[in-house]
């Protein structure tokens, strides 16, 4: 083949996938809901399982389901068999997928969940399939011809099937409400953690913080001793008032060392609560040209509780 025809393949594979996406999205209706429905009350975990290219597909499904806030992890069909079953309990929902919906090797699964009364969901391509009429809630795949040119190799079926799971999980996802910080509490590792990390996760807790009576030449020693470039200033209640940076030592150079830090500070210096992400905070800074934030909890009467560095935040990923 030359370039022209390997291109045109690769094409038509897409093109075709692509257009049983659109079926699949056209024909979902109230089992789909239904589904969402079983794995939500579920008072246990999903259970995916699929055999072969279905069981590739399951096993994602079951790891994009765990990761969005429903509990769920992947059972092999051939492995049931042989004691897995013992890892399905009446509380659990099993999500079982094959595109004929009659693999041999579906059976035990199958039959172990109608005995003990777990609530199955069956996805298949056949109505009439033997997984689909034993099911509780049944998804019927719709006829799509497969991208392998014999008709043969899962193709477009597995690809409608993990495109089916990411809607389930997602549907769950926002019907449960989870929340960007609830979401980073499953993904604490790697660059989606590090961008979903908490100002409270970050912020330093030595303060560069003196009163509003303060003579400049105790300010310059605690600004030097702790090495944050910024001293916060606190009113006689403790709260944070005002903000000494660079800027201001040179705007007041001048006798700088008869004044006060109340004289020399900025007042009502921008701050963040530590319960914000690290990206908002970064995003805040790069808006308003500063480099540092104090953390000021809401809840705190104004005082802070933490300063945070966008070089940390930089450092971390969080961005």
């Amino acid at each position: 083949m030359n370039h022209k025809d390997i291109l045109a393949a690769g094409k038509r594979v897409i093109s075709d996938e692509a257009r049983a996406l659109v079926l699949l999205s056209d024909t979902l209706g109230d089992s789909f809901c239904e589904a969402v429905e079983l794995m939500q009350a579920s008072k246990g975990r999903v259970i995916v399982s699929g055999m072969g290219k279905s069981g590739h597909v399951a096993r994602k499904i079951a790891a994009t389901l765990a990761s969005t806030g429903t509990p769920a992890f992947f059972v092999h069909p051939a492995e049931a068999s042989h004691g897995d079953l013992g890892m399905l309990t009446r509380d659990d929902v099993a999500l079982v997928l094959s595109n004929s919906g009659e693999t041999p090797e579906l059976a035990d699964i199958i039959a172990y969940t109608r005995r003990f009364g777990i609530p199955m969901i069956g996805v298949a391509g056949r109505a009439d399939s033997t997984l689909l009429q034993q099911s509780d809630v049944a998804i019927v795949l719709p006829t799509a011809k497969e991208a392998c040119p014999m008709g043969l190799a899962p193709t477009t079926s597995t690809t409608m099937t993990l495109a089916l799971g990411d809607a389930l999980a997602v549907a769950l996802m926002e019907n449960l409400s989870i929340t960007p910080e609830r979401f980073r509490d499953f993904h604490p590792g790697g660059k989606l953690g590090a961008r979903l990390m908490k100002v409270r996760d970050l912020m330093h807790t030595d303060l560069p913080l003196v009163a509003g009576d303060t003579g400049m030449g105790d300010v310059l020693l605690t600004m030097t001793q702790k090495g944050f470039g910024v001293v916060g200033i606190t009113d006689a209640d403790g709260a944070l008032s005002g903000i000494i940076t660079d800027g201001d030592l040179r705007r007041n150079m001048d006798g700088l060392l008869d004044l006060s830090a109340r004289q020399v500070m900025t007042a009502g210096p921008k701050t963040i609560p530590p319960d914000a992400l690290a990206a908002e905070a970064v995003a805040h800074m790069d808006e308003m040209k500063i480099t540092c934030l104090f953390v000021v909890d809401p809840d705190g009467d104004g005082r802070a509780c933490g300063l945070l560095k966008i070089h940390d935040c930089l450092r971390a990923g969080a961005v």
